[in-house]
């Protein structure tokens, strides 16, 4: 995650689009970093996540987010796990399967353990996504 967002003009290019940055084919020993899927077509979008939550000041459970696609395809990310803060800021990198361009809606989750207190909630006071190709948020 120290390379992101990685500037458009900045990012040394590999495969078909490489020969449109001349400058950087005369370099050597660049580095290289793919963000891949585990599964075919291996297609992933680096995207950085800030979830800031509200509510019980300290509870057990986990915090996912939902992505939905324009094509009824849906894909969950775990954020956090275990003991959860009010007011912190959890961050995660995720190599989301579903383009930032068709993404319907970003639906958060909460499910707490079955020893939480009934009446302890949480919610997401802000949650922040920063698509790693082109920086947008």
């Amino acid at each position: 995650g120290k390379c992101f967002p990685c500037p458009k003009d900045e990012c040394p290019m590999m495969g078909h689009h490489a020969d449109q940055f001349p400058a950087k084919l005369e370099r050597v020993n660049q580095m290289y970093f793919l963000n891949t899927a585990a599964e075919p077509p291996f297609t992933a979008w680096r995207q950085k996540v800030f979830v800031k939550l509200s509510g019980a000041k300290k509870t057990r459970g986990d915090i996912n987010l939902v992505f939905h696609d324009t094509e009824g395809n849906t894909k969950e990310y775990e954020i956090a796990s275990g003991a959860l803060t009010q007011d912190k800021v959890y961050t995660e990198y995720l190599d989301v399967k579903i383009n930032p361009k068709n993404t319907k809606k970003i639906e958060f989750l909460w499910n707490k353990t079955i020893f939480t207190l009934l009446w302890a909630r949480l919610g997401a006071e802000t949650v922040n996504i920063t698509h790693g190709e082109d920086g947008h948020t």
